[in-house]
């Protein structure tokens, strides 16, 4: 196109709530503060996002809420280190407002109020921008699988976002639909212990 709290179980995915900055006040149904009324999904167009899409799609429909999907082009990425721009920024804009609108298709398949947003800038920064300038509930995106190396050398979007949001955030690897990671329960047999949870231990 990015979120210091006990482990979870392995396999799951990374998720944050408001309840880990201290707000308690969960619903039991979804983890959540509240039932989301509209879902920001972050995604590029790669197969990495295309995980991420089908489970803000699910989330929208389980929910009835609208969906945002958001593109965001970073012109950095275009231009090698001191060379000409390879890809045009309008190119770029062509193809994902392609990809956007098959998706955003899709979902009002479904019966979701849908649209597609592309914002150029940095990408972490211009999710988070984006997520609160719409009035998003929860921002879903996609993360590769670099492991602690990769996330050092490389960093993530996704990490990004996770650690900065304000909203609650799903991170969903490729592979991963939206029951394997959402709703993610604080362990233990208190049943009032419900808030989504952020295990630091799993890269993203």
């Amino acid at each position: 196109m990015d979120l210091t709290s006990p482990a979870t179980a392995p396999g799951s995915a990374t998720t944050r709530s408001a309840a880990s900055t201290g707000n308690e006040a969960t619903d039991e149904a979804t983890g959540l503060e509240a039932v989301p009324e509209r879902v920001l999904v972050a995604t590029d167009g790669s197969a990495t996002s295309a995980s991420a899409e089908r489970a803000g799609i699910e989330l929208a429909t389980r929910f009835g809420a609208s969906l945002i999907f958001l593109s965001v082009i970073d012109p950095s990425g275009l231009r090698p280190p001191g060379g000409l721009f390879h890809t045009r920024v309008d190119q770029v804009r062509a193809q994902r407002e392609s990809a956007l609108a098959r998706i955003v298709d899709k979902a009002r398949q479904h019966g979701v109020a849908a649209q597609f947003l592309i914002w150029e800038g940095d990408p972490s920064a211009s999710v988070i921008e984006a997520a609160a300038a719409e009035g998003a509930d929860v921002i879903v995106i996609g993360s590769h699988d670099r492991g602690p190396i990769g996330r050092r050398l490389l960093g993530s979007v996704s990490a990004q976002v996770l650690a900065r949001a304000r909203q609650p955030v799903i991170v969903i690897r490729p592979g991963e639909r939206l029951d394997d990671v959402w709703p993610i329960r604080a362990p233990g047999p208190n049943p009032t212990a419900n808030a989504v949870i952020r295990p630091a231990a799993r890269s993203v």
